[in-house]
């Protein structure tokens, strides 16, 4: 809840005009009314309404700024008339009253305009703009006569304030990596996929990863849902990425790599957060390292996502993006402490992103991890996808230990059970179909609409189809094993009993209800953990109660000046699209840092960070003036029995026409939103 003066925001109407202050009426939104640390907000102002913190406010320039700022938009988008000119219009009748000079006839002028823009623009910006703009001037319309009247200027119009603007839309603050979401759709809509893949890159330089194994987020806060169905946002995505790959073109950067400014950063993995950090620091001239354990670069996108879903090919292109700007990679190189104590001396900052690659048990009884047929997730990941996508051949000692008679993990006539509930599980029970198994079941306690949750909908039925039994409110309760090799599993079923105070349902066991699977292998996939003795122990770094790093979520220094995390191993298993989201905002903040010693944001993530807890996204807002009904294009995927057979990609993306046909579908919903501070 936020203290405020004045408001309209979302349709809350809050009038604390000449109360006194300790009796004012708070707003149920949150509000930013502190800017940030050192600065308390005056006005708020956006697309849904208008709020004002301090009474001394001047209404009048706060309008004109508010339009000024979709001037700006407007005149580089000129793609209808009554956003552009009706833009142009509400700013210099604005300024002509700001300044003392307009007539009682420039404000029927601007109501006329801004109605006439909300009924006809073409997007969201155009059409919502005039909002905040007419609730000012229907609640302070005696301010804007008495400047009118009087020919004189408004109270605060030849003072220097501080008016702080961003455009947004509801994907793009949904989008952990706050990609420019409708910019790069719109590449794809006018056929140019060079636009379109510079828009992603602005933010997320693995556009061909995220544009297909990103849990997409943004589809949930598409306003299109508001009217029938999502935009694919994702499938959109990796258009631009295919397109350059495809056609062999050099890489088309978003931004010019700035000239070697003498500093030099370490970071550890070349994952999703690593490759992020080496991207976006390299482009602001700084020398970066990147040092990697594995032989091979990607982290557990490249070992731990099957070729199936996410092809190495494609990845590889990703990487050598970061690559072209000039970051410089190591492989073969697990850091340690001594190692760390070194990079702080040789380097101006550190940055670690090494994941979380440590298999947690399932904590059952007789659950012994050296038992055979008990293989962690991670591990067996590696296995399959070290040899599927780079031909590494798997050791004697490690055949015999996972009861493998070949080279290559070969399940045949084989029962497996994995016992999870997200992306990694869903990875494990499809790699065991590919690889022959005779029958593969995912444990899971909750439901299939939980499930669905944690991963997607696409990737769910295509388990189902492909012929894997999940076993729902179902949990392991002992491992049974002959001889320290594992012979079937004892497994409890539970029900989502209601809380009959109103609280949250709570799983008990049915009694009487277990049963036994025979099994041959059981892979633990319920979470990971990091691997963090790297850390010296005499730097004391902060961890979270999840023995991750711990960091402010903001700027993601650690409690050691100088020393960053990001990713998996600083918040826990997370999505790829979080761990570029994080990973992009502490380069921002590293390359600040390396020059000044000061750790700050800029005003854009400050605006992202109020905005994410405002929610720019309205699930009950009711969407009119588009035609409803427009079907949501599907791409073309494998045939089920074909694809079980072999690692081929199984979303084969859209064709030209079915690009374009989606593309389409996007209602440009950009909203403006600026601060007062």
């Amino acid at each position: 809840m936020s203290k405020v003066y004045f408001s309209t925001w979302n349709g809350e109407f809050i009038n604390n005009i000449n109360k006194p202050e300790d009796e004012w009426e708070k707003s149920a939104y949150n509000l930013p009314a502190q800017y940030d640390e050192h600065r308390e907000s005056k006005a708020f102002i956006g697309w849904d309404g208008v709020s004002l913190f301090d009474k001394d406010v001047d209404v009048i320039r706060l309008a004109m700024e508010y339009a000024a700022q979709y001037q700006v938009y407007s005149e580089a988008c000129g793609r209808c008339a009554p956003g552009r000119w009706g833009g142009r219009i509400l700013y210099d009748q604005l300024d002509k009253i700001a300044r003392g000079e307009g007539s009682r006839a420039d404000l029927d002028h601007l109501r006329e305009i801004g109605k006439s823009m909300q009924i006809t623009s073409k997007c969201e910006i155009g059409k919502t703009v005039p909002n905040p703009i007419i609730d000012l001037m229907t609640h302070f319309e005696h301010i804007f006569l008495e400047c009118i009247d009087e020919q004189k200027p408004s109270i605060h119009y030849s003072e220097s304030i501080a008016y702080i603007a961003k455009i947004t839309a509801p994907c793009t603050d949904a989008c952990p990596s706050h990609v420019d979401i409708p910019a790069y759709i719109e590449g794809v809509r006018d056929l140019r996929m060079d636009d379109s893949l510079m828009a992603t890159r602005q933010t997320m330089p693995l556009a061909h990863v995220c544009g297909r194994v990103c849990p997409h987020p943004c589809e949930d806060a598409c306003r299109r849902s508001n009217l029938d169905e999502p935009v694919s946002i994702m499938a959109l995505k990796r258009l631009g990425a295919d397109w350059e790959t495809d056609h062999g073109y050099d890489f088309f950067h978003p931004m010019e790599k700035k000239p070697d400014n003498g500093k030099r950063v370490a970071v550890i993995g070349a994952g999703p957060a690593g490759l992020t950090t080496a991207y976006y620091l390299a482009a602001e001239g700084i020398a970066v390292d990147v040092f990697e354990e594995l032989p091979v670069l990607g982290g557990e996108v490249a070992v731990g996502v099957p070729e199936y879903r996410m092809p190495i090919d494609k990845y590889n292109k990703d990487i050598e993006c970061v690559r072209d700007m000039g970051v410089n990679f190591i492989t073969n190189s697990k850091i340690n402490a001594d190692d760390m104590r070194r990079f702080e001396q040789e380097y101006d900052s550190v940055m670690v992103a090494t994941g979380t690659r440590i298999s947690k048990k399932v904590y059952c009884d007789n659950e012994k991890m050296d038992m055979k047929g008990y293989w962690g997730a991670i591990d067996f990941l590696d296995k399959v996808n070290l040899y599927e996508k780079y031909g590494h051949k798997i050791s004697k000692e490690d055949q015999e230990r996972n009861l493998l008679t070949t080279d290559f993990v070969d399940l045949t006539g084989k029962t497996v059970v994995c016992v999870g509930g997200g992306f990694t599980s869903m990875d494990v029970v499809r790699c065991a179909i590919r690889a022959n198994a005779k029958k593969v079941y995912m444990i899971y306690r909750r439901d299939e609409k939980t499930i669905i949750g944690n991963t997607t909908y696409e990737e769910y039925h295509e388990a189902v189809e492909e012929g894997v039994e999940f076993l729902f409110h179902s949990a392991v309760a002992e491992m049974r094993d002959e001889d320290n090799v594992l012979k079937s599993l004892l497994i409890d079923k539970f029900e989502l009993v209601p809380d009959p105070n109103g609280g949250r349902a709570q799983l008990l066991k049915v009694e009487g209800e277990s049963y036994v699977i025979e099994a041959d292998y059981i892979v633990p996939a319920v979470s990971q953990s990091a691997d963090l003795k790297l850390l010296p122990p005499e730097w004391e770094i902060e961890m979270t109660s999840w023995a991750t790093i711990k960091t402010n979520g903001r700027d993601y220094m650690t409690s050691r000046k100088g020393i960053f995390a990001s990713g998996d191993c600083e918040y826990g298993p997370m999505t790829i699209v979080n761990a570029v989201g994080q990973a992009k905002r502490a380069a921002s903040v590293m390359s600040r840092y390396l020059q000044t010693g000061e750790i700050t944001l800029t005003d854009d993530e400050i605006m992202e960070d109020h905005l994410k807890k405002l929610r720019v996204y309205d699930k009950k807002e009711k969407v009119t003036g588009w035609l409803k009904g427009v079907p949501r294009q599907h791409s073309e995927v494998l045939d089920i029995e074909y694809r079980k057979q072999n690692n081929e990609e199984v979303n084969l993306g859209f064709t030209q026409e079915e690009a374009m046909s989606e593309a389409e579908r996007c209602m440009r919903c950009y909203y403006i939103a600026m601060v007062q501070a």
